[in-house]
Order: structure tokens, then sequence, then C-alpha cells
């Protein structure tokens, strides 16, 4: 069992990061410091963190705005406060946003992972009481057939501008561990779900739009296939291989839970009718549209995740259908997170309150 001292956490303040914090802070026995760094771009919200870390003091959790591609102050970090342990979530994921505007892609995803790396490999040299954790994603793998699996040694084949900038980052990770004996671990991840997610993905839109009265627009025939994910049970994941997972080796983390989007959506439109006490579980699927599928649309994602709980003993916690539920009612009983983020003031209140350490 591995234990750290000092670990940076990248992408703190976004939706898994976040998550991820709040899991270390609240249920682990983790005794140590986050340093939580963050650019807060539009989808990190320190509101995600606020009632968790208020009360904690710099002896547990820290908290800069750095862009993660700025050598210098990245490598001012690991010196200030002894860093034993990255755990990178810093990402830019959004695949409709790689395909209109794939530079930031390149340059967050890849300049980023590779300024982070040159800082540890700097600042550790030798020192195997270290580990740099690389957080990626099942779509570096490409697309499926309607059958088989993707394996932790599946040939990569990206397919999107995303995708593409996740794999180098991997391969750059990878190399930097056969090249400079740096010691890292790496996971992939199937799509995640649950609290705090920025309303660009699936099912936050689906929530936001429903509450709005809003069509729900499906890509294409809705008939493309993901693998769900609750993001408390890959946080669970990468905490078991953070601390015990063997080095150099990487991980799948999936749900193996396959949805077409169009079930998916159904199946949400008919929770929050129960929720929001409709007599007729169909009521909001009358907004259910279709619109032109997106560019290089992967077909299907799966992964097979047997390693990890054959070696770690990982498991997920929750069925589809409670993590679903439970991920529906924050999103109802918590209207002023929704507020902030539609009305931008947590923008304003990130640049008030924090300012480029």
């Amino acid at each position: 069992m591995r234990n750290f001292n000092n670990i940076i956490v990248t992408g703190g303040s976004g939706f898994i990061g976040a998550n991820f914090i709040r899991h270390i802070l609240s249920d682990t026995d983790f005794a140590g410091r986050i340093i939580n760094v963050d650019k807060l771009t539009y989808a990190g919200n320190p509101e995600n963190l606020q009632d968790v870390v208020g009360g904690i003091d710099e002896s547990r959790y820290v908290f800069s705005r750095t862009d993660i591609c700025d050598y210098d102050a990245i490598d001012s970090l690991f010196a200030k406060y002894n860093v034993d342990c990255v755990i990178h979530f810093a990402a830019e994921s959004h695949v409709d946003r790689s395909i209109h505007g794939p530079g930031e892609f390149v340059r967050t995803n890849i300049n980023g992972t590779f300024t982070l790396l040159e800082a540890a490999r700097k600042y550790w040299a030798d020192n195997k009481e270290t580990l740099f954790h690389h957080v990626s994603t099942d779509e570096v793998f490409g697309s499926l057939g309607e059958t088989g699996y993707f394996f932790e040694d599946t040939p990569y084949d990206p397919r999107s501008p995303y995708s593409a900038s996740k794999a180098s980052s991997d391969h750059l990770v990878q190399a930097y561990h056969h090249t400079y004996g740096l010691n890292i671990t790496m996971s992939n991840c199937t799509n995640n779900y649950g609290p705090y997610q920025f309303p660009e993905k699936l099912i936050p839109v689906m929530v936001l739009n429903i509450l709005a009265g809003k069509d729900l627009p499906i890509y294409g025939d809705g008939q493309n296939i993901r693998d769900w994910l609750y993001v408390i049970d890959h946080n669970t994941a990468i905490w078991d291989i953070v601390t015990k997972g063997r080095i150099g080796e990487t991980y799948n983390i999936g749900g193996e839970n396959e949805w077409t989007n169009l079930d998916l959506v159904n199946s949400l439109c008919e929770i929050m009718a129960e929720l929001t006490g409709k007599d007729n579980k169909d009521f909001y699927k009358k907004l259910i549209t279709y619109v032109k599928d997106r560019l290089g649309h992967d077909r299907r994602y799966a992964i097979n995740c047997d390693k990890i709980k054959g070696e770690l003993g990982w498991k997920q916690s929750v069925t589809f259908a409670e993590g679903l539920k439970e991920t529906l009612k924050w999103y109802l009983e918590n209207d002023e997170w929704i507020e902030n983020i539609k009305s931008g003031s947590y923008l304003e209140w990130m640049d008030k309150n924090y300012e480029t350490r």
C-alpha cells in the first residue's frame, strides 16, 4: 500500500476531479495534503468543493489557479509543497468542442501533460516513493462493433481531435516511464455521470432541458452505445490504482452498463417524471428530437474491467438505476448551483475569490 504526503490533483475543480477530492478528504484515511491545480476554464467551478474545503487549512487543502502548460508555475508548486504524487485529471474533454476548435485540445491535453511530466522528472529525479497517475478515456481505442470489448492492450485507434490528443498524452506518460524510469500508473474510463457535471455532457444537458421544457436533442438515430460509470465508483477505482496498482500498468474502469443514447434519454424522462410528480411516466418524452449526427461519431464503446477487479478488488458500488436516480435527485435539489452555472455568476465568483498563485 503506497502512502503520499502531498498530492497535486490537476483539474480538481472540474466534474470528476472535484468528486475525487471530495472522496479523498471525506471518505478515505488519507492524512496528507491535496494541492488542487486548476486553470478554472469554463468547466472548472470552485463551488463544486466549497462545502468540503471551507473549514480546511493549508495542511490538508490548497487551491492554485494555475495553467498546467505553465512550466515555471508547475515547477514552483512541486518545490513549494514537496509534491510526491500527481493525479492528472485536467483535460479538454468535450468531443463536439474538439471538432470545432482542436487547438486548445492539443495545447492542454498534450502540452499540459508534457509540462507536468517534465516537472515531475526534474523534481523527483531518482526518488521512487513517487507516482504520476494519468487519467485517460476509452475513446482512445476507437469504435466497437456490436460485440467485443476494449481491453488494456487494445490497439489505439482515436477518431476525434479529443481522443487523438488523449492518446498522444497517454503515449507520453508511458514513454516517460520507459525512458526515464518515472513511476506511473494509468487508467482508461468509460462515460462518467453524477453530481457536479458541467451541462455540456448528455445527462446534465437532458436534465436541464427537461426542467426548462426545451427539446431533448439526440444525435442521428440514437443507437450509439456507451458504457456509463458512476463518478464515485470511478474515483474509488483511481484511489485503488494510486495506492495499490502495479507501477507502469494501465487499468480499465467501466460501469459494465451499456445503453443506447435513445434508451438512456427515455429512462431519464421516466425518472424525471417520477421525481417531479408527473402522473404519466412518458410526460417528458414528447421533448425528444433528432438532430444531425456529429462528425466521426463512434458507434459503440464498452470496457472490460476484469483486470482492476481481479488485481485490486475494485467493484462498482451502485447499479445504474440507483446511480442515475441519485444523480437526478442531486440536480433537482441543487437549483442554485444550476442557476449559477447558467447565469455565469460562478465565473464572477471565481475571479473575485481566486488570484493566480
